[in-house]
């Protein structure tokens, strides 16, 4: 699922959907080699997506109506385009709302202290 030399993929299982969800809301649209390395970019390659991983969620998300396709001809190639639908962003905003509350959640439970920078 997950190629992740920083953090276990048990660490970062449930958040694939925050993530892409997130990142098609702030960039409007992406096509799927696009998100796998925006993640790798953004997360410094400590989080790498694989294909086996997205395109199925990208396929689910598109079932469910969270994300629409089209299609664009680049030269010979045909590029699959992703982008939100209405009901995609209000997923993304829950979404992203539910990680950040779980987050503070943990720290609260681990007594971790945001000011200390090794916990």
């Amino acid at each position: 699922m997950y190629i992740c030399p920083m953090y276990s993929s048990e660490l970062l299982k449930g958040t694939l959907k925050t993530i892409v969800l997130n990142l098609l809301k702030e960039q409007g649209k992406m096509y799927g080699y696009e998100i796998t390395q925006r993640v790798k970019m953004l997360s410094s390659d400590k989080i790498q997506i694989t294909e086996g991983a997205l395109y199925p969620l990208l396929h689910a998300l598109e079932k469910q109506g969270d994300v629409t396709t089209h299609e664009e001809f680049i030269g010979k190639r045909v590029r699959k385009y992703y982008s939100l639908t209405e009901k995609g962003t209000v997923s993304a905003n829950e979404k992203v709302n539910e990680l950040s509350d779980f987050m503070l959640t943990l720290r609260f439970l681990l007594n971790l202290d945001s000011t200390s920078a090794n916990g």
